[in-house]
């Protein structure tokens, strides 16, 4: 058999033991369960220690699952900021590595998300981006408490995974679709939190003769002057506890 047979095998079996994993991962969930279970699939089987999935929608990605806290806060302070790997990975469609938020390029990159990635342990970033080749509808995000690149054999697993994770969240039923009562209309809180983001952007503007742009951008620097995150100044925005035009 030629080297190159060889390493079509492995990665056959590599792809299937990666589809295996997901499956059993997955088994028994209900929708709403279903990225977080994804997102734990992910740190399984890959060298990272937290994982989140987010869809983007205007520049403003919204989170779907995460592996545990940290990996959730990570995330958000992406939202929050406007910048990060995540960002760039949904603006670009292609995956987004910042191998070292201690030193070097990526410090440069992302001077203020490292800092803020780094004070919570988190020390490189992977972002996959989830679609196809022409649209991208979102990222798998992997987190690491340590420096260092991902090999060739775990960014072959990262596409896999980031390949399953498209399907299933494509397959997942939307708020119109939901049939029985019971059902889990996961996706309409957070279109609510999204629309909320809208809301209090257009308010902003409003408020300050400004555009959207720099609307969303007043609304994120609050956010993050104020340790909170972008939906949450939004939300107080939406009722009228806090205007951007008072002195």
């Amino acid at each position: 058999m030629r080297p190159e047979d060889d390493h079509r095998d492995e990665r056959g079996r590599q792809r299937a033991g990666a589809a295996d994993a997901i499956a059993e991962g997955v088994r028994g969930a209900g929708p709403g369960e279903i990225p977080a279970r994804l997102c734990d699939v992910a740190v399984e089987l890959l060298p990272v220690t937290g994982a989140s999935v987010s869809l983007h929608s205007d520049g403003m990605p919204v989170q779907l699952g995460a592996s545990g806290a940290r990996a959730a806060y990570v995330t958000e302070i992406q939202a929050t900021l406007g910048d990060g790997p995540c960002q760039c990975a949904a603006a670009s469609g292609v995956p987004v590595f910042a191998c070292d938020l201690t030193a070097g390029q990526d410090v440069l990159r992302w001077p203020v998300f490292a800092q803020e990635a780094t004070a919570v342990g988190v020390r490189a970033v992977y972002s996959m981006p989830l679609g196809n080749e022409t649209v991208c509808v979102g990222t798998l995000d992997l987190y690491r408490d340590t420096p260092g690149d991902l090999t060739d054999r775990d960014l072959r697993t990262a596409r896999v995974v980031a390949g399953m994770m498209t399907v299933a969240l494509m397959a997942l039923p939307r708020v119109e679709d939901a049939g029985e009562p019971g059902d889990e209309r996961w996706l309409s809180g957070l279109a609510t939190d999204q629309d909320q983001v809208y809301q209090a952007t257009g308010m902003i503007m409003a408020q300050l003769g400004v555009g959207t742009d720099e609307a969303l951008a007043r609304l994120r620097a609050h956010a993050y002057a104020h340790a909170r995150t972008a939906v949450d100044v939004a939300r107080d925005v939406v009722e009228h506890r806090l205007r951007f035009d008072e002195r």
